[in-house]
């Protein structure tokens, strides 16, 4: 089924056509990105495409049947609504039936007035009628695994970090087939955006997407589609699979472009000897000669380096003694006491080239930990002990300008009019914009006028500008593109201070970080010495052998006290189940029962010797889907139980 058809679509810039005759559609089950540079017009394709932007020429066609959801790169919101008027905004008749049904189970736990009842039963009905049940199941899994638990919540009072998760849940719950995200990993913690990768690999909905996460290119996407020089253009296969392409493509265009030059040298030879040019075949052949002259050349990408020179640190760098930090009830859904610790008696003394990311869950005190390193923040007990020649350089998560009608050039020239390269050249600050790809016409343009990547690669600049020998970056990966990060990367592997990091980019991480503060949900700091995607995999590793042994203790509790008492114990401490939980968890029981007894139906009709090859594709698609089931059925029915 085609999803998304778009037929010559093109929308102007700030001074010239950002993307002109784009063409290409998305078919059902189709996963792709749309990556280019900073200001090359990715968000406003994805803003066109969904509607909130029209465009100077062409047309977008949506299947109206199938549906769209889009995760804008900076989601609105009404700041009164609760979360769960956010969620269930949209018009899906499935979703308005399902919010309406919490709501009646909640009044039906505080009330069993006989109108409710009534109005309980006849949406029980339209539920059953209608098979909500695993699609319900599906929007309290989603909700409960982003960590969205209180739906009463006003959109105003929670952090940027968790109104990304909101958005996201509310686009993930909607009843549609086509998925349009803008930048959908950007505040997320670690340990979500792996599980969004996994969900974008695994669901069957069509995903158009524009992302920096390499991981997510490499793992959910089967097309890559690129825009430069105002084109867009289609590389079929995986992130992995555009590199190679685009290498062999950049060696193809070299060697045409020398084949050329080679054919001009011979016909200027020609031109010079002075033939007769009145005749047509002289025209003609001066004609091909001017059209090859006047062809669009191939350039290849001008880099850039962050490579200035850094001044040298002192015998002693940084030291912390006894950090500690609390925030007043409620910080990080704190639910008991009056405080709750953020960070609490951590020491660490920084030697000289260290680069150590930190890692933790949203709310766990990652910018916290920097501001109070950086002298923003006062600890509550502690101290911070700062090297004599240590020079600090802080890129914080939400850069701020105070003039944004000055041009790039005059921001850059606040800071220095001469600036020195880590190599000993010496550049003016044109110079130096142009280094970092800033140059021509945009370096007398405003601030204002900068994307957001924009506006961040320009505050880095003006930073490095400093020459710090102690870099501390608090999400710096958001909103650059892949070739920003690309310079980034390689300027701190070979940086010669130390380097504190936050970064939700898993790609980022592991390249510029060997060793990782984590920080816990007590406020405790403990160490790993490894990469990021590392840790990840030995915290599932050691998440499902707390589990397993906390099952096994449990069990084994059960078996003592049954044997001693001779009965069913009662649950000591246990939550007990609100209203619409129990009816959910007696529905789990009875989809488990039939999906069971299913799945043996075909694993006999598998078996069968007389049935055929197409008659077994089938059985054994549908026994994979009832496997893939009955294994979500079970997560949620283990919760509730």
């Amino acid at each position: 089924m085609n999803l998304l058809s778009i037929n010559n679509l093109a929308k102007i810039g700030r001074e010239e056509p950002l993307f002109t005759d784009v063409t290409f559609g998305l078919n059902e089950g189709d996963k792709a990105a749309v990556i280019g540079r900073n200001g090359t017009g990715k968000s406003t394709l994805l803003n066109t495409i969904a509607g909130v932007l029209q465009p100077d020429d062409g047309t977008v066609v949506l299947n109206k049947e199938a549906g769209v959801s889009f995760l804008p790169q900076n989601p609105e919101y009404n700041s009164d609504d609760t979360i769960r008027d956010h969620i269930f905004k949209a018009q899906s008749p499935k979703l308005q039936t399902i919010r309406e049904y919490e709501e009646v189970c909640t009044l039906l736990g505080q009330s069993a007035a006989s109108g409710v009842q009534k109005r309980y039963d006849e949406l029980t009905a339209v539920m059953e009628k209608q098979d909500l049940w695993n699609y319900e199941a599906q929007v309290s899994s989603i909700l409960s695994t982003l960590g969205i638990t209180d739906m009463s919540r006003r959109m105003g009072t929670l952090s940027g970090g968790m109104i990304k998760k909101v958005a996201l849940a509310q686009v993930l719950v909607e009843d549609t087939k086509l998925l349009l995200l803008d930048e959908p990993t950007n505040h997320l913690d670690i340990t979500t955006i792996s599980w969004l990768q996994e969900y974008l690999h695994d669901t069957k909905r069509s995903v158009l997407m524009v992302t920096h996460d390499r991981y997510f290119l490499d793992n959910v996407c089967n097309n890559i589609y690129e825009i430069a020089r105002h084109k867009i253009k289609l590389y079929q296969g995986n992130y992995s699979t555009y590199l190679e392409k685009k290498q062999i493509e950049a060696e193809i265009e070299q060697n045409t472009d020398r084949r050329i030059e080679s054919v001009l040298r011979v016909e200027r030879d020609w031109l010079l000897r002075g033939p007769c040019a009145r005749g047509t075949k002289a025209k003609a052949r001066i004609q091909h000669d001017m059209q090859l002259i006047n062809r669009e050349k191939f350039t290849a990408d001008k880099g850039f380096t962050f490579e200035v020179k850094g001044k040298r640190l002192g015998g002693k760098i940084l030291e912390l003694h006894g950090i500690s930090k609390s925030y007043p009830k409620g910080y990080a859904g704190a639910d008991s006491g009056d405080t709750v610790p953020v960070l609490k008696d951590f020491s660490y003394t920084f030697s000289k080239g260290q680069k150590i990311g930190i890692f933790g869950d949203n709310g766990t005190g990652k910018s916290t930990l920097l501001n109070i390193v950086t002298g923003v923040l006062q600890p509550d007990s502690g101290s911070v002990v700062v090297g004599v020649n240590t020079s600090f350089a802080y890129y914080n998560q939400n850069p701020t300008f105070k003039d944004t009608s000055v041009s790039v050039l005059e921001y850059v020239k606040e800071t220095a009019e001469i600036i020195t390269m880590n190599d000993g050249r010496t550049l003016s600050p044109a110079q130096f914009l142009d280094e970092f790809g800033f140059n021509g016409k945009i370096q007398h343009s405003p601030v204002s006028t900068l994307s957001g990547g924009e506006r961040k690669r320009l505050f880095l600049i003006r930073l490095l500008m400093t020459n710090p020998n102690f870099l501390i970056l608090d999400e710096p990966t958001n909103d650059f593109d892949i070739f920003t990060m690309n310079i980034l990367e390689q300027f701190l592997e070979g940086f010669q201070g130390c380097l504190l990091i936050v970064s939700h980019d898993r790609y980022f991480m592991d390249k510029v970080a060997d060793t990782l503060f984590i920080l816990e949900d007590d406020g405790s700091v403990s160490g790993f010495v490894g990469k990021c995607s590392e840790y990840i995999e030995y915290r599932k590793e050691k998440l499902a052998q707390q589990e397993l042994a906390k099952r096994a203790a449990a069990e084994k509790e059960r078996q003592q006290q049954e044997k001693a008492t001779g009965s069913q114990p009662k649950e000591s401490g246990a939550r007990k189940l609100s209203f619409k939980e129990q009816k959910e968890f007696e529905q789990l029981e009875k989809d488990i029962e039939q999906l069971e007894s299913r799945k043996a139906e075909l694993e006999t009709l598998m078996s069968s010797a007389e049935a055929d090859y197409s008659t077994i594709s089938a059985l054994n698609e549908e026994y994979q889907n009832i496997t893939a089931s009955l294994e979500q059925k079970y997560t949620r029915w283990e919760e509730l139980a």
